[in-house]
C-alpha cells in the first residue's frame, strides 16, 4: 500500500547535477528515516546519504561536499541534490524510507524502484 516514487534520473556529464527525488505515499502515519542507496556494475549496494526525521544527515566519504540530501516532511518527500558528478558516480539510485503505517506497529523499510544516474563524457 505504502509506495515510493522516484525521479529525476538521467544522463548528465561529468562535473554536471542532478536533483533525485523520492515521495511517499499511501497509508502514512509517519517516516523516520530515509535515504539513498546506490549499485555500480560489480560493485555491492552501498549507502549514499540517509536523513532522519529532525534532520540529521550522514553521508558516505565518496560523496561528501558534493552531495545533499533533504526532506519536506509535508510532502512525504526525500531529495538528492548530487553536484560535481563523476563517472564513478554511475549506478541505480534506490530511495529508501522507514515507515510506520500504524501508530501502534513498528516501522518497515520500504524501497523505491530505482533509478539510472549515468555520468559520461
Amino acid at each position: 500500500q505504502v509506495q515510493l516514487v522516484e525521479s529525476g534520473g538521467g544522463l548528465v556529464q561529468p562535473g554536471g547535477s542532478l536533483r533525485l527525488s523520492c515521495a511517499a505515499s499511501g497509508s502514512i502515519f509517519s517516516i523516520n528515516a530515509m535515504g539513498w542507496y546506490r549499485q555500480a556494475p560489480g560493485k555491492e549496494r552501498e549507502l549514499v546519504a540517509a536523513i532522519t526525521s529532525g534532520g540529521s544527515t550522514n553521508y558516505a566519504d565518496s560523496v561528501k561536499g558534493r552531495f545533499t540530501i533533504s526532506r519536506d516532511n509535508a510532502k512525504n518527500t526525500v531529495y538528492l541534490q548530487m553536484n560535481s558528478l563523476k563517472p564513478e558516480d554511475t549506478a541505480v539510485y534506490y530511495c529508501n524510507a522507514d515507515i510506520r503505517t500504524s501508530r501502534y506497529r513498528d516501522p518497515y523499510d520500504y524501497w523505491g524502484q530505482g533509478t539510472q544516474v549515468t555520468v559520461s563524457s
